[in-house]
């Protein structure tokens, strides 16, 4: 089990598909957690699913698209806990399917505001405590499309291309701190409800929620401490 005693972890999309699994894996290996969703009865499930004792955990509704709110919970954070050592984004969505020539470009606006635009308004909230931390971390969960990109995926892995960039010039932003900023590719995620609603199903192109959960709290330790900038591909 990684230890993540008394770090404290902000999770953005925490009450994702994703979001669940990765959050009572960083519990469970000891962390406090700020987790952040577009409402709050969704942030409130996932905290009381954890089982954390209440100065362990703080659900709050944010809207990732507008700075004074996710700048408030950046204070928030800081305010319940003293610190952030840790920021996970893990706010996704897919629009696709159509060739590139003749998609709809609002697919793109919508993707780029979903993918990008919450990244950026989230990573530059936390700069400053990530910087400041011992242990400062930042993880994004990305897409192979990124870096291989179809005909038929152009609007999404343009927005996934864009949050890798931004991401890996977090990193170059931390130099000279103890802060780092990484990425998993994955092609797709298994998660819990996907395996309910298609029981018994072979996935092998997916990476299991649980697996991608693990390697974030890998990354969130003092083991990859010295990794910065980095793609850590769960995918065949």
């Amino acid at each position: 089990m990684t230890d993540l005693d008394g770090r404290v972890i902000a999770i953005a999309g925490a009450g994702g598909g994703l979001g669940p699994i990765v959050a009572q894996r960083l519990a469970d290996a000891g962390a406090s957690l700020a987790l952040a969703d577009r409402q709050q009865e969704i942030a409130d499930a996932v905290a009381r699913d954890l089982g954390l004792p209440d100065d362990r955990v703080l659900p709050l509704a944010v809207d990732l698209l507008d700075e004074s709110q996710t700048n408030d919970w950046t204070a928030s954070t800081q305010e319940k806990f003293g610190r952030v050592d840790g920021l996970l984004h893990l706010v996704g969505g897919y629009r696709g399917g159509d060739p590139i020539h003749s998609f709809d470009l609002a697919d793109y606006e919508f993707l780029h505001d979903l993918l990008v635009r919450t990244l950026q308004l989230t990573t530059r909230a936390f700069h400053t405590a990530l910087t400041a931390s011992d242990h400062g971390r930042f993880v994004l969960v990305s897409a192979a499309a990124a870096q291989m990109p179809e005909n038929t995926n152009a609007a999404y892995a343009s927005a996934k291309a864009a949050a890798e960039a931004w991401t890996l010039a977090l990193a170059h932003s931390f130099a000279g701190t103890n802060a780092t900023s990484n990425i998993i590719v994955v092609n797709a995620i298994e998660t819990p409800q996907i395996r309910e609603s298609s029981p018994g199903v072979d996935r092998p192109t997916f990476t299991p929620a649980e697996d991608l959960a693990d390697a974030t709290a890998f990354l969130c330790s003092d083991s990859a401490a010295r990794m910065n900038g980095q793609r850590l591909s769960l995918h065949p």
